[in-house]
């Protein structure tokens, strides 16, 4: 048998090493499209519970069977925010570094804590938040503070959602109440940095 040629031999190495590497990216966008997908917290909004640069873990089943829940910290889009026009080059280009949690800021999804659902009632009066006529207990919070005093009813399928720093967070009270089918996922695993590394 003649043996096999340096040069094929380095070519067949390549190869496969592209094939792997394709494979492994097809498999990280289809995770990220299905399962779960890392997201980078871009601002100071939901601190101290989350800090910028912090790294979790958005899981895209925790709604299959059933809805956000009060006290959950979700992933979503923010209303009005205009669809992107891109060709298919820059689609799979998007879902590949968001795959791998690389993200356009002015692109980022958001990431605030559910404070109502649909059907009730939130009423905000100065550093205080009532939901149903009972004060709502929020142990997550830091020393920040809120001057708001409205009262709103979230509609059926929408959720109401604020940031834990309520001084640094642009949430519901600016733009209203979220339809659920904006919600990416919830965050559920906290994977970076590795110090602060558990559950949300």
């Amino acid at each position: 048998m003649t043996p096999a040629l340096p040069g094929w031999r380095f070519r067949s190495v390549v190869v496969e090493m592209a094939v792997l590497l394709l494979g492994a990216v097809i498999l990280a966008v289809l995770i990220k499209s299905f399962l779960i997908q890392p997201f980078e917290i871009p601002s100071q909004s939901m601190h101290p519970t989350l800090q910028v640069g912090d790294r979790v873990m958005v899981s895209k089943v925790s709604y299959l069977f059933g809805e956000p829940a009060r006290g959950d910290v979700v992933v979503f889009s923010p209303p009005g925010r205009p669809e992107p026009d891109r060709n298919v080059l820059e689609v799979v280009w998007h879902e590949v570094r968001e795959a791998f949690g690389w993200y356009d800021i002015s692109e980022a999804a958001l990431i605030k804590r559910v404070i109502a659902t649909g059907g009730d009632r939130v009423e905000i009066r100065r550093n205080q938040v009532w939901v149903n006529g009972r004060l709502l207990e929020e142990r997550y919070l830091g020393s920040s503070t809120q001057e708001e005093t409205f009262t709103v009813d979230v509609e059926e399928d929408h959720i109401f959602v604020m940031g834990d720093h309520r001084a640094k967070s642009s949430d519901s009270r600016a733009f209203g109440t979220v339809h659920q089918g904006m919600v990416v996922g919830k965050a559920v695993f906290r994977i970076w940095p590795l110090g602060r590394l558990g559950g949300i």
